[in-house]
C-alpha cells in the first residue's frame, strides 16, 4: 500500500512540475483493495486494469523504475513510452495491459479465463472496473458468458461512489452492484474496500472457487478516491462541487493506511520503528524509480509504429 500512495504521490508532483505528459488518474485512497486483491493472487495468474491503474502492477509486486518511466513516456518504460499513464502492462507480473476505454478489460480477462481452461493450468485472472463500467454493456456481456462456461474469473469493482462527477446513486437503479450477480448465477460479495484484511480474504475465497472449476465471483468493493478523477495540470476538474466536505473528511478517516497501520502495531505485527523504517525503504525505492524516469531517454521516433496492429500510411 505504501508503494502505490508514495508512487502517486510522487507522479503528482512530477505531473504538476510538468514532467509527465497528458492527465494522469491516481489510486491514492484506494491502495488497500489493489493491495489486497494482488496478494490473493499467484505470479502467474492474469489482472486486467483500467484507467486508474498506476497501482495494479505494483500490487503485483512490479518494479517501480519502470513503471514510473512509463508515465514519463521515456523508452525504458513497461510499455517502451509508448502507453503512458493508462495504458501500463507488465506481463513479468501478469499485468495483461490497462486501458482508458471504460469496461474493455472484462471481456479480455474473460478470454483470459477460458485460455486457461483451454489449457487445464490452475491460473486465474481478476479485472478490475469502476461503478460506472457496471453500467456497460461489457460488464454484462462478459459476467454472462464467464458464468455460462464457467470460467476462473474474478469481476472486482472499484466501488468509489462515483463515475467522474456523477454519483453512482443517480444514474444506478440498485444500491449495491453485487447484487447484479444474481442474474447472471455468479455469486458476489459486498467488501469493505478500506480494510486490506477483508479484501484479500474475500478475493482469495473467490480464486478458491474460480481453481475449484466453480466459476466467476462478482466483487463489490466499496472505497473512495481521495483526488479527483484526473488530473490536469493544476486546472480543478469539475467547475462545480460534487462531493460534500463531510463525506470526503469521513473517507479521509478511514484511510486504508492509516488503518492498517494502528491495526498491525495494535496487534504487534509490527513496531511503530519498523513501519517507520518501512515507510523510509520505500520512500528511497520511489525516489530512484523518479531517477531512473528522469534519466532514461524518450523513444527514438524512428520506433512510434512498433508494437501496434497496424501499419505507417504511405506518405
Amino acid at each position: 500500500m505504501l508503494r502505490i500512495r508514495i508512487f502517486d504521490e510522487q507522479a503528482l508532483r512530477l505531473f504538476n512540475e510538468g514532467k509527465i505528459p497528458g492527465g494522469i488518474h491516481l489510486t491514492i485512497g484506494q491502495e488497500a483493495e489493489v493491495a489486497g486483491s494482488g496478494l490473493a493472487l499467484n505470479p502467474d495468474d492474469y489482472t486486467l486494469g483500467n484507467h486508474r491503474s498506476h497501482g495494479h502492477p505494483i500490487g503485483r509486486g512490479a518494479d517501480l523504475n519502470p513503471l514510473m518511466a512509463e508515465l514519463f513516456g521515456k523508452a525504458t518504460g513497461v510499455c517502451r513510452g509508448h502507453g503512458g499513464s493508462m495504458h501500463l502492462a507488465d506481463f513479468s507480473v501478469g499485468s495483461l495491459g490497462e486501458s482508458g476505454i471504460v469496461g474493455a478489460g472484462m471481456p479480455i480477462a474473460v478470454g483470459a479465463g477460458l485460455s486457461a481452461q483451454l489449457r487445464g493450468s490452475d491460473q486465474v485472472a481478476l479485472t478490475y472496473f469502476g461503478d460506472g463500467a457496471a453500467n456497460n454493456g461489457l460488464f454484462h456481456e462478459s459476467l454472462n458468458l464467464a458464468s455460462v462456461w464457467k470460467l476462473p474469473v474474478i469481476f472486482l469493482c472499484e466501488n468509489n461512489g462515483y463515475g467522474v462527477t456523477t454519483p453512482a446513486a443517480e444514474v444506478t437503479a440498485v444500491e449495491d452492484i453485487g447484487v447484479r450477480g444474481v442474474a447472471y448465477d455468479v455469486p458476489y460479495e459486498i467488501v469493505d474496500g478500506q480494510d486490506v484484511q477483508a479484501v484479500f480474504e474475500a478475493t482469495t475465497r473467490a480464486v478458491e472457487r474460480a481453481r475449484a472449476g466453480e466459476g466467476p465471483t462478482l466483487l463489490d468493493v466499496k472505497t473512495y478516491r481521495y483526488r479527483h478523477h484526473a488530473e490536469f495540470g493544476g486546472v480543478e476538474f469539475s467547475l462545480a462541487p460534487y462531493r460534500t466536505d463531510e463525506e470526503v473528511q469521513a473517507w479521509l478517516a478511514r484511510d486504508p493506511i492509516k488503518l492498517f497501520t494502528e491495526k498491525v502495531i495494535k496487534t504487534g505485527a509490527l513496531s511503530a520503528a519498523r513501519v517507520d523504517t518501512i515507510t523510509e525503504e520505500v520512500t528511497a525505492e520511489v525516489a530512484e524509480a523518479v531517477r531512473f524516469a528522469e534519466q532514461s531517454p524518450l523513444p527514438d521516433v524512428s520506433s512510434a509504429y512498433e508494437d501496434l496492429y497496424a501499419n505507417p500510411i504511405p506518405v
